[in-house]
Order: structure tokens, then C-alpha cells, then sequence
């Protein structure tokens, strides 16, 4: 068997059905598109969501809710991310995680969540937040959290 020799299995391949060939075809003149019509012309095609010129469902149904920009202002960061990232003995800022690509700092800073475990590293934590569960795993593995003020200009 070589490359040259390969070939479809048998039924794998159907021929393309040739239509507007003449009358004796069964598929000639209108090519199985019906009569006349802006679906018989060629270049035809739909928005997905298109009723006919109807007002469509999505503009029927009215709007709920709304989405408050300042609702989650905080860039959000467990420590099991923190783990693996950094070293024992490690500073973790809000410029540093940056730097690294591991947050994209959003108008409230980071916060420190406390999801997994530090793995008995001694990080000092300068954020803008933690939580309450990750504030205890780091100081209990002998590491310090130092809370410190969101920037003003990116509060806005």
C-alpha cells in the first residue's frame, strides 16, 4: 500500500447531484427550486433568527435585569493558583501578578480566594482583598496579608 493507491471505501463517496442539466435530468429548469421567488435566486441566504419580516422573538420578549459595572470589581485569584506560581518566601502585589499575566487587574484590584493550599510556602500577600478562609491558610503557614487600598484612578 502506498499513497498513490489510496482510495475512498466503496459508498464513502456520493456524486454530487447535477441539476439545471435539462428536462430529462428530473432536476432541469428550475433545478429543484421551486418557482420564482427570492429562495430560487442565487446568492440566497438568511439571518439565522429571520421570521419573515416579522418583528423577530428576541425583539418580542422584553429585557430583564441589568449588569452593574461595579458589581465584581475584583480580579479573583485562589491560593492553589498562587502555589504553583510563585516560590517560598515570595512578595505577591497586584503589580506582580500582573506582570506575570496571572490577573488582568480590574477596577476594585485582586482578591485572594481560598481555594487549595499554600503547601506550607510563606508568601507576604499586598492585594487590594481576601477572603477570610485564604487570610488564615496563609498566616497559618506562617506567611503575612497586608490589605491595601484599590487604585482611585481605575475605580472610576
Amino acid at each position: 500500500m502506498e499513497l498513490h493507491t489510496l482510495q475512498h471505501a466503496d459508498g464513502a463517496k456520493k456524486k454530487a447531484k447535477r441539476v439545471g442539466r435539462g428536462h430529462a435530468s428530473g432536476n432541469g429548469k428550475t433545478a429543484g427550486r421551486g418557482h420564482k421567488g427570492q429562495k430560487s435566486r442565487s446568492g440566497y441566504s438568511r439571518k439565522p433568527a429571520f421570521e419573515g419580516g416579522q418583528m423577530p422573538l428576541n425583539r418580542r420578549l422584553p429585557k430583564r435585569g441589568f449588569n452593574h459595572q461595579q458589581r465584581h470589581p475584583f480580579a479573583e485569584l485562589n491560593l492553589d493558583v498562587l502555589a504553583t506560581k510563585f516560590e517560598d518566601g515570595a512578595v505577591i502585589t497586584t503589580d506582580t501578578l500582573r506582570e506575570r499575566g496571572i490577573v488582568k487587574v480590574l477596577a476594585g484590584g485582586v482578591k485572594i480566594l481560598g481555594r487549595g493550599d499554600v503547601d506550607g510556602k510563606k508568601f507576604t500577600v499586598r492585594v487590594e482583598a481576601v477572603s477570610a478562609g485564604a487570610k488564615e491558610k496563609i498566616e497559618k503557614a506562617g506567611g503575612a496579608v497586608e490589605l491595601v487600598a484599590a487604585p482611585e484612578a481605575a475605580a472610576e
